[in-house]
């Protein structure tokens, strides 16, 4: 049977909680850096157009290009206006802050995205819808990318 300590005693068991020193902290950034969510939009940005030269050169016709590059658009433009929106000084303010503005650019991501999705039969005469979804799809897996490959994600340390 297991006994329940009072709550003076279990208190006294637990860890003292001692904040990190400026040198600790310095050590733990250099070897956890952050993402550079820049860097992913750049390289979504790359990818996508990977994606429309390879859907030209495998069809060989511009409309499938087109239609590939409309699908990584609709990732690109809004992921970068969602970065713009978190990098923002007003975005720091506070945690408040932070977490509504968070919120508020996801919802204009989403919605810049779907319109993109829906204007790109005007844009693009004879769209291809599986070549616009793959340029969609594979763009946007480079967030799955940046967990996994971080030489190309997170910035290096000057030292």
């Amino acid at each position: 049977m297991t006994r329940m300590l009072p709550e003076d005693e279990e208190n006294a068991n637990q860890e003292v909680f001692e904040p990190l020193t400026a040198e600790q902290v310095q050590q733990l950034r250099e070897r956890q850096p952050l993402l550079s969510v820049w860097r992913v939009v750049g390289v979504q940005a790359v990818v996508g157009v990977l994606v429309a030269l390879l859907a030209w050169w495998i069809s060989g016709r511009q409309a499938v290009a087109y239609s590939a590059a409309c699908g990584a658009f609709a990732v690109i433009l809004p992921a970068a206006l969602f970065a713009r929106g978190l990098t923002s000084p007003v975005a720091s303010v506070n945690a408040g802050a932070a977490v509504f503005g968070f919120f508020l650019w996801e919802l204009v991501k989403i919605g810049l995205t779907l319109a993109i999705l829906f204007a790109a039969p005007h844009w693009v005469k004879d769209l291809s819808w599986p070549a616009m979804l793959v340029g969609l799809v594979v763009t946007m897996k480079v967030y799955w990318l940046a967990l996994g490959m971080r030489r190309v994600f997170y910035p290096t340390s000057p030292t």
